[in-house]
């Protein structure tokens, strides 16, 4: 009896389901993404256009646009990805527990109520560095 087919095989399985989900949610976040990019004055195309996308999300929170390098140090990426994220809540009227919850630990859904939700944006002010 040859048991390493059948394991093969189950494994194989899963990883393309694994795909599968992972391929959906990566559409559905451009599609948020699309329409918050929208819903801040900004083109939605842009959501599709790596690199641009954070340039155009770091307008959106009012962030420099020069940070998008920070994005390409480890460990100072993830840094900057907090402040981001908790930037997007605040600029949609969200506290930061919910920014917390919803655009990190539940992202897709998340993004999605910023999206598609009653939300108005409204542009964070910075003082001039």
């Amino acid at each position: 009896m040859d048991y390493g087919s059948s394991y093969d095989t189950a494994l194989t399985g899963m990883m393309a389901a694994y795909y599968f989900i992972a391929m959906i949610a990566g559409v559905i976040m451009i599609i948020a993404n699309w329409k918050i990019f929208v819903k801040a004055g900004q083109p939605g195309w842009a959501a599709i256009v790596p690199i641009y996308n954070i340039i155009i999300l770091l307008r959106v929170v009012n962030r420099p646009d020069w940070w998008v390098i920070l994005f390409l140090i480890p460990v100072v990426n993830i840094v900057i990805a907090f402040i981001v994220i908790f930037d997007l809540g605040k600029s949609f009227g969200k506290s930061g527990g919910w920014s917390f919850f919803l655009l990190l630990v539940l992202s897709v859904i998340g993004y999605l109520i910023l999206g598609f939700g009653k939300d108005q944006y409204k542009k964070i002010e910075r003082a001039a560095a």
